[in-house]
């Protein structure tokens, strides 16, 4: 896949933009735990970044997923994990879905907001008892005459102590798991205020991307159109399932960039660093491995962008982003720890940008999926592990 004149200029937007608004205030935003989402996503909406490849009707550009996959790469100038994580919720974790499969009422209602930048949406599956296991999520919708009616809990999710909205899969039947469950919007606030029914239950501390906000949101009979349902009732955990290629994708281009700054900085720290009467780098151990975890890193560009282009050839890349997702997640592991010793006593300072990478990275074997659920779904598309019952 080659980035054209109109890609490259999207990143170059955005990288001005990450200069001049968003990496002057990332200390500031880290240190309150929280950044201001509608302040930051307004500016993006105006310059036409939060719908690049959303419906031309609803305010987006109508462009193929590459020019998504572009602007996560270019997110990596971001000097934090947790406003690129919360931009990526926006664009490629809460919006696909309603895109694709919500009627026109409710891409008016919700989705063009969030392409403006006028509203912050979030996903809700995750709960207490369910993160990767998604099929066990327990959240309710009873039906009540033309309404839902939700109770439940949803746990670890970006962006939701600021959220006008929630896309929240839950259950609306009794049958199979996996056929029991829909997509639905779910109205959070209202002239910033949270509606009846609706509770923050705690703000979550995390050990990195400190500056996204993470909750554990309460719903207690919290009354919802059944028109706000996102496409067919009972197809929610497949809806789900394809917006997850889409998020899985963005997870392993998100990470191209600050991979590469992280091995960049800790070359020209090395130059720089002397010891024994020469500098780090001149330690054949050092140099070469360095130059393995670029090739890591080019690895994963690789493969990143061939999903892309099965995934815009209207193919089931399935395989191919639950492969990059997991290697991201593993290089996110590996390419900050040894950098991180490389600079020695340095990169075990708060402030130093490679022990941020090592904090916020560690989640990418986490979040969106664990690396083992990455592995079972390889597995199962290999042949050698059985397919859950239906």
């Amino acid at each position: 896949m080659q980035f054209t004149h109109e890609h490259r200029e999207i990143q170059n937007t955005l990288k001005r933009f990450i200069e001049s608004e968003i990496n002057p205030h990332v200390d500031e935003w880290e240190a309150a735990e929280i950044f201001p989402a509608h302040e930051v996503f307004k500016k993006m909406g105006q310059l036409g970044l939060l719908g690049l490849t959303k419906p031309e009707a609803f305010g987006g550009a109508g462009l193929d997923y590459s020019y998504s996959l572009a602007m996560a790469e270019a997110l990596g100038h971001i000097d934090c994990g947790g406003v690129p994580m919360a931009i990526g919720v926006q664009t490629d974790m809460a919006t696909p879905a309603l895109a694709r499969f919500g009627s026109d009422e409710l891409r008016a209602q919700f989705l063009a907001p969030a392409i403006a930048g006028d509203m912050v949406g979030c996903i809700g599956v995750s709960e207490p008892g369910a993160g990767s296991d998604v099929a066990g999520i327990k959240t309710v919708a009873r039906k009540n005459g033309d309404d839902y009616v939700i109770s439940g809990q949803k746990m670890w999710i970006t962006n939701s102590l600021q959220a006008d909205w929630m896309c929240m899969l839950v259950n609306t039947g009794e049958g199979p798991i996996h056929k029991n469950k829909s997509l639905v919007m779910v109205p959070m606030r209202e002239n910033g205020k949270l509606l009846p029914g609706i509770e923050v239950g705690k703000k979550i501390r995390k050990i990195g991307m400190n500056s996204s906000d993470t909750g554990l949101i309460y719903f207690d009979e919290v009354r919802v159109p059944q028109r706000y349902r996102i496409g067919a009732e009972g197809q929610g955990f497949i809806y789900q399932m394809q917006q997850f290629q889409e998020e899985r994708l963005w997870c392993a281009a998100s990470c191209l960039q600050s991979l590469s700054n992280c091995i960049q900085w800790t070359v020209e720290w090395a130059q720089e660093r002397k010891l024994f009467g020469s500098t780090l780098a001149d330690q054949q151990w050092v140099q070469f491995k360095l130059a393995e975890l670029k090739a890591d890193v080019e690895s994963l560009r690789a493969l990143t962008y061939m999903a892309c282009e099965h995934y815009i050839a209207g193919e089931d890349v399935t395989e191919w982003a639950t492969m990059a997702k997991l290697k991201a997640g593993r290089l996110n592991r590996v390419v900050p720890d040894t950098c991180l010793q490389f600079w020695g006593g340095m990169g075990f300072t708060w402030e130093n940008k490679v022990s941020r990478m090592y904090r916020d990275g560690r989640l990418a074997s986490i979040g969106g999926g664990a690396d083992e659920v990455m592995l079972g779904i390889l597995a199962k598309t290999m042949g050698i592990a059985k397919r859950p019952l239906k």
